[in-house]
């Protein structure tokens, strides 16, 4: 990875103009320091390069968007829509849509790699976070449990009341143990360290969602 300056913490406006993406596999976590000694935690993460498959323009389809592929896959894999959709192009193993406001100035067929990006650039990464299966109320909502006194035996980790006197229902969106994890999450507001072109790497300032080799999705 190549050292870069101070990390510029602009101010990130969330809107739907979405001006660099990209798709990528999260790696692992790491430490980064800067040019003046300062440390940060950091993700790499391996990012495309990715082919546009096809350009939609709100004439025809409604809406303004970009459909990439990413990562390669075996011929045999695929059907034949498929096969038609790609014809002139490799066959890829994931197909992902981003929606963009204005006209998009990319054509099929153009690859889009990490140099795209820049040290620098604010970003928001979106993944699908680990699953960790049925959990209950402590480790999902991070409730306190009960009292740890006297005839407090086996109550430490139990919700405690779900309801209320006199309605005889509990109420809609009660915080109860279910299924924890395996959700979409969106980080906003990260920084790119450091842009690695050979390797087709970005280093991310902080943690983004999922396990080690899971998609994640980098918009700017």
């Amino acid at each position: 990875m190549t050292k870069s300056g101070s990390v510029s913490l602009s101010d990130f406006r969330h809107n739907l103009t979405i001006m660099k993406f990209i798709l990528g596999t999260k790696e692992r976590m790491t430490q980064y320091f800067d040019a003046e000694g300062r440390v940060f935690p950091a993700t790499i993460v391996n990012a495309g390069p990715v082919t546009v498959t096809k350009v939609l323009s709100g004439d025809n389809d409604g809406y303004t968007a970009v459909q990439v592929g990413f990562g390669s896959q075996k011929e045999q894999r695929t059907n034949k829509a498929q096969k038609g959709e790609w014809q002139g192009l490799e066959t890829f193993k994931i197909v992902k849509e981003f929606r963009l406001e204005g006209g998009a100035d990319l054509k099929r067929g153009d690859v889009i790699t990490v140099e795209s990006f820049k040290e620098g650039d604010t970003i928001v990464v979106s993944g699908t976070s680990k699953g960790k299966g049925f959990q209950g109320v402590v480790k999902r909502h991070g409730f306190h449990g009960g009292r740890r006194s006297h005839g407090q035996k086996h109550s430490e980790r139990e919700p405690g009341s779900i309801g209320a006197g006199g309605i005889q229902r509990v109420l809609k969106g009660m915080r109860m143990a279910g299924r924890m994890g395996g959700d979409r999450i969106s980080v906003k507001n990260l920084n790119i360290l450091a842009i690695d072109s050979v390797n087709n790497q970005l280093l991310i300032k902080g943690a983004i969602p999922g396990r080690r080799g899971s998609l994640v999705e980098i918009r700017g």
